[in-house]
């Protein structure tokens, strides 16, 4: 097959699913042109996620896309609740009750609230989003091949699918967003580190237009199935209506597929025989938490699953994938526009390392509470009093255990970047780091937090990919010679100033430099005796070099 001349872009994008969406449709709004390519046509076959963050929602604001992801198609009276019972006509242990989507309010430490948004729709949001950047060009049915890489350039092999014609696309920087297998990491020569195998499960999507209406349970987000075996499954809503995803999980013994009868396991979540529906496919999948040695090689990044598995218990993967894809997509930005040079980009695992870890941990320990009551479970489905009293302590302590899943807005907004190169410590204790609760805070590396303003605008509405100078209080500081230092570097920076007292006290100083991500870089009550030292701190100026190999694909 005759191969034709290569195609220039400055960043490759290996992956058409949300990160890799993400990932474009950030740059492309800041004018970066990149390349995406993606074997698949644009379609989703299955349904995958749900679970849109706090932050990632606000992402979503930032790209004008917030209400397009709260609005497409889940329907807003669904209820959310949290049901925990043998079957969904069996007994019920407990409930845990959340509101519908058009009864829901933001949180008060954020613009914008967690949205159920499956996969399915959440990706053609973004790629809608995407095909209008005209700087972003989308390659659907465009398989990579392999890649290798020099000094200046990476040179990758791809395949139209359609006219079976091999070409070359001649990049800049290739960022390998093709999932948890990811050829690309393979071929970088990157390994992982962690636990590979959590357990085994098998997932089975199936259409039920009837289940609301034979289940005893009502509506829910999800339903979690116990049986004498302990957590043995569970049911999860996909778009409200007829379609849904029952979970069957597995211990760390490889499940026999030629034994596994899905159309049984569905009766038995639905506690009777006579219920139609449609099987639409069954997947075996393998739970794990691993983190790739390095987010680095070369002029090859990692980000999303390529970079980092963890249990979906909590949804913290995909969301954790689109801040990888913000934090790398700015300091991409800056080094091609030329006012930071490529030392910025080590900072990228430096940061997202760190925040995977973190996430995969709590990922794990809510599936370890799934599963942790199978040794009191024996008689949950006796019909006596015995069993009634097991039921009743089993679903109490399920509901207590798996609540900080369901309520995690510290993992969503919580994540700082401790010890970063490019933050300047200001030496305060740093709070808690609680997978529930979220303490705002404007101390370096953290995300700068949300306060409402006088125009109805949120303190996050002014962060839109460049830095931000705030100047808090009635009185702030005079700040010219930091604006004077980022002019002389080229580095883009907006001075704004708010004057009220309370945004001041919530940011804990008068000066305050965000970041283009919305995390707070540095923070006094007065100017630095050296700006130029300060605006080559954020840029990365002085973050020390590495040495990166150059792999060979």
């Amino acid at each position: 097959m005759a191969v034709a001349l290569a195609s220039e872009t400055p960043i490759l994008i290996v992956g058409a699913g949300p990160i890799g969406l993400a990932l474009a449709l950030g740059l492309g709004r800041r004018g970066i042109a990149c390349t995406i390519i993606d074997q698949g046509d644009g379609s989703i076959d299955l349904p995958r996620g749900g679970m849109v963050s706090a932050r990632t929602m606000e992402f979503c604001r930032r790209w004008g896309i917030a209400e397009d992801v709260a609005r497409a198609g889940f329907p807003d009276t669904y209820k959310l609740d949290m049901v925990y019972c043998t079957n969904l006509n069996g007994y019920l242990l407990e409930r845990d009750e959340y509101p519908a989507p058009r009864d829901q309010k933001a949180p008060r430490e954020s613009p914008e609230r967690r949205t159920w948004c499956p996969q399915l729709v959440f990706d053609p949001v973004l790629a809608r989003a995407v095909a209008g950047c005209n700087k972003v060009n989308i390659r659907y049915r465009c398989r990579f091949e392999g890649f290798r890489q020099t000094t200046n350039e990476i040179l990758a092999r791809v395949t139209d699918l359609d006219g079976n014609q091999a070409s070359e696309i001649r990049a800049s920087y290739l960022v390998a967003c093709d999932g948890a297998a990811s050829p690309i990491r393979s071929a970088a020569g990157i390994a992982q580190s962690g636990d590979p195998l959590l357990g085994y499960s098998v997932n089975i999507f199936f259409r039920c237009p009837d289940l609301l209406r034979v289940t005893k349970m009502g509506e829910a987000e999800r339903y979690l199935f116990v049986g004498p075996e302990g957590t043995w499954g569970n049911i999860t809503v996909v778009d409200g209506r007829n379609n849904w995803r029952l979970t069957v999980l597995g211990s760390k013994e490889k499940i026999d597929l030629d034994k596994f009868d899905p159309r049984a396991m569905v009766c038995r979540a639905l506690g009777r025989e006579d219920v139609h529906f449609d099987l639409i496919a069954v997947k075996p999948w393998r739970r794990s938490e691993m983190i790739a040695d390095t987010y680095r090689a070369g002029r090859v990044f990692l980000a999303g699953d390529a970079a980092h598995t963890m249990s979906p218990t909590g949804g913290f993967g995909m969301n954790t994938g689109i801040i990888d894809a913000v934090n790398l997509g700015w300091k991409l930005d800056a080094v091609l526009q030329g006012w930071a040079g490529d030392a910025l980009l080590d900072s990228y695992e430096i940061e997202q390392k760190p925040v995977a870890r973190r996430n995969a941990l709590a990922s794990t320990q809510n599936y370890h509470l799934w599963i942790g009551l199978k040794e009191m479970c024996g008689r949950v489905l006796e019909d006596s009093s015995h069993g009634a009293r097991l039921r009743s302590e089993v679903g109490r302590r399920l509901k207590e255990a798996l609540r900080q899943e369901w309520e995690c807005l510290g993992v969503q907004l919580g994540f700082r970047y401790e010890n970063s190169p490019i933050c300047v410590a200001d030496d305060t204790p740093s709070p808690p780091d609680d997978i529930t609760n979220y303490i705002p805070t404007a101390r370096p590396g953290s995300r700068a937090p949300h306060a409402w303003l006088p125009d109805g605008r949120s303190v996050i509405d002014l962060f839109q990919g460049r830095f931000v100078l705030l100047r808090l209080g009635a009185e702030p500081p005079p700040a010219e010679t930091i604006v004077a230092a980022a002019r002389a570097r080229k580095v883009p920076l907006d001075v704004v100033d708010i004057s009220s007292e309370e945004v001041a006290s919530l940011y804990g100083a008068s000066l305050v430099l965000v970041r283009p991500d919305g995390h707070s870089a540095w923070r006094a009550n007065q100017a630095p005796a050296d700006p130029a030292r300060l605006i080559d701190i954020v840029r990365g100026a002085h973050v020390p070099a590495r040495s990166r190999r150059a792999a060979v694909g």
